[in-house]
């Protein structure tokens, strides 16, 4: 094959390059540690380092830049905090300065909520790297109500390993594995899980947020009296820890407990054989088999739908304390390689798309759904039916490698080997995201409503030769904030959860989370993302149910810009999170400023959304 050729559709090797961002490689790794000797040596324009910086602490220049590559900024002054006694000196020294502190994990988040695009490498922000030290993992707890003890920069995967050596887990979490505590905590973070119809949790095991499994946490605040920051630990119980169960960045946690259970085998089934019509079908649709009836079977479901395609992707995780039979047994997670490893067809068009072809969306969205059918069910039956391009794509290699490792529509062991499945080498897109408080029994209602309004903009942008989503949606469903499940007398639930209850509406025990997922740079995406955005605002405006935004992900959107709009940010944003009576986003803003009121840990984005 030529050099510069990959494929006889024309697709060449210098646009498969320029999709490399996309696709989670080595550039996005390649993050740019400069310390101040270095930069003298290389010479890296010269920039004064941190006055006075404390002792004992190595000060570096690090690019900063996020898991879709949208929010990059060129060599931050950063340290890597040893202990939590090291964030304090850090916290009380840039009080003194006039700096800002940003907690720094794993960078697999989309929102600004750590630094901004383009923030200036002069800027008076110092970052803070979690991950190198601040890891310690441990029991804690009691015998009958076990726990587990983690710093802030301590890995999901790693965290979630070390209960499943104790004979613990949760009943559901983020799918990606390379998600620190302390992010997971300041967004609220969860996986999908409603109880099964008959079905009664353990102890330890609930349906809301990993923030609401916290029983006490650990963080860095202002002291009045002291005039100066403190470490100061606070019981679920306290009426502050409300504030810092999700804090969006605006506070920093250095440790927490959080509640588990007893471990569950879980059976993770997948299929791609029932049409969008059906799964997402009207509620009453005769004979349909529906989202919300997977829901009532199982309590745990997912369902992707890449763009301009038929069939979803779904999902159902069942607690299956026995292996059943026709089931593959799997340890460790990560089981869906065809997902994690980008396949080379997909990279041929993640390049053609990224280089300007963006009219090859639908296209896409059907390679990955072959793709996807051929690693779990080895059907080569839509393959052989598919268009001369996509034929052209899935060579017999491809088609061999994505077979190797085995079929994987039916898995079965321990929580965690099914409940995270996203490496970091997976697609690099970005997202919005939104949950929806509804009752239970209208599920079925609120997937319908949001699914037929997607496919009619997708469908009228189409027909404007425009294609602004080549990712896919992404469906969840979990319960509401229960503080109960902490097992913590008094406990409150996290004020600034997106699936914090409303008091007005105690029907409401459900959320339904929506992301529409695209490449960084498609053409249209704001737009489409405003239009959608106003059609769920519109929608579920808090009669029948009502949304919220979802943290680390993308909304705002105007019709050029994500976390833009300025009603959305300064009236809609705050009214979710008002409505419904009880402590909500006034209390927890206030308790926020009180615990930091020189605003050490904060930046100009949370400024101007927590006012």
């Amino acid at each position: 094959m030529h050099e510069n050729t990959t494929s006889g559709a024309g697709l060449t090797r210098r646009r498969l390059l320029a999709g490399g961002a996309a696709l989670g490689g080595a550039a996005w790794l390649l993050r740019g540690v400069v310390t101040p000797d270095q930069a003298r040596a290389d010479g890296v324009p010269a920039l004064p380092a941190p006055p006075a910086f404390p002792g004992g602490i190595e000060v570096y220049r690090q690019v900063f830049e996020n898991w879709a590559g949208e929010i990059h900024a060129d060599q931050l002054w950063t340290c890597a905090p040893q202990t939590p006694t090291d964030v304090l000196t850090l916290a009380n020294w840039a009080h003194a300065q006039g700096w800002q502190l940003r907690a720094q994990g794993h960078r697999h988040t989309w929102a600004p909520l750590t630094v901004a695009d383009g923030t200036p490498a002069g800027s008076t922000v110092l970052l803070l790297d979690t991950t190198s030290h601040l890891t310690a993992i441990s029991p804690a707890g009691t015998a009958a109500a076990p726990a587990v003890r983690a710093q802030a920069g301590a890995d999901m995967e790693q965290l979630l390993a070390q209960l499943q050596g104790q004979g613990l887990g949760l009943t559901h979490c983020p799918a990606p594995g390379d998600l620190t505590l302390g992010g997971v905590l300041a967004i609220g973070g969860h996986g999908t899980a409603v109880p099964a119809a008959g079905e009664t949790p353990a102890a330890g095991h609930g349906y809301g947020s990993v923030s609401n499994l916290v029983t006490e946490l650990t963080a860095v605040v202002w002291d009045a009296t002291a005039g100066a920051y403190v470490l100061r630990t606070l019981q679920r119980s306290d009426p502050d820890c409300a504030a810092l169960l999700v804090h969006l960045g605006r506070a920093f946690v250095v440790e927490a407990v959080l509640r588990a259970g007893p471990d569950q085998n879980l059976r993770c089934q997948s299929r791609v054989d029932i049409p969008v019509s059906e799964l997402f079908a009207a509620p009453g649709t005769p004979g349909a088999r529906t989202l919300a009836g997977f829901v009532e079977q199982t309590g745990r479901v997912e369902a992707i739908w890449y763009a301009f395609t038929d069939r979803p992707w779904l999902k159902t995780w069942s607690v299956s304390p026995s292996q059943p039979f026709g089931s593959r047994p799997v340890d460790q997670p990560y089981n869906y390689p065809f997902s994690d490893n980008i396949p080379t067809p997909v990279a041929q068009l993640v390049g053609e798309l990224i280089s300007g072809s963006w009219g090859l969306a639908p296209t896409f969205g059907q390679l990955q759904l072959l793709i996807t059918e051929l690693g779990l069910t080895g059907d080569l039956t839509d393959v052989l039916l598919s268009g001369t391009l996509l034929r052209d794509l899935l060579t017999l290699d491809v088609v061999t490698h994505l077979l190797a490792d085995g079929l994987h529509s039916d898995l079965w062991g321990p929580s965690r080997a099914l409940l995270q499945y996203v490496r970091p080498t997976t697609l690099r897109v970005t997202a919005n995201g939104y949950a929806v408080l509804c009752r239970r029994s209208d599920v079925q209602w609120v997937v319908n409503q949001v699914t037929t309004e997607y496919q009619q903009l997708l469908g009228q942008y189409q027909a404007r030769g425009q294609f602004p989503v080549n990712g896919a949606v992404e469906i969840r469903v979990t319960g509401l904030e229960d503080p109960a499940t902490c097992g913590v007398p008094g406990a409150q639930p996290p004020l600034l959860s997106a699936i914090r209850p409303r008091a007005d509406h105690p029907e409401w025990d459900t959320a339904v989370w929506f992301d529409v997922l695209t490449l960084p740079g498609t053409p249209g995406l704001h737009q489409f993302g405003r239009d959608l955005e106003q059609f769920l605002v519109a929608t579920f405006d808090g009669t029948r149910a009502a949304v919220r935004v979802e943290w680390s992900k993308g909304w705002a959107y105007t019709a050029d810009a994500t976390w833009a709009d300025p009603d959305m940010l300064g009236r809609v944003i705050p009214d979710s999170l008002r409505a419904g009576g009880g402590p909500g986003w006034d209390q927890a803003v206030a308790t926020l400023n009180r615990l930091d009121p020189n605003h050490v840990f904060s930046n100009p984005f949370l400024d101007q959304l927590l006012r």
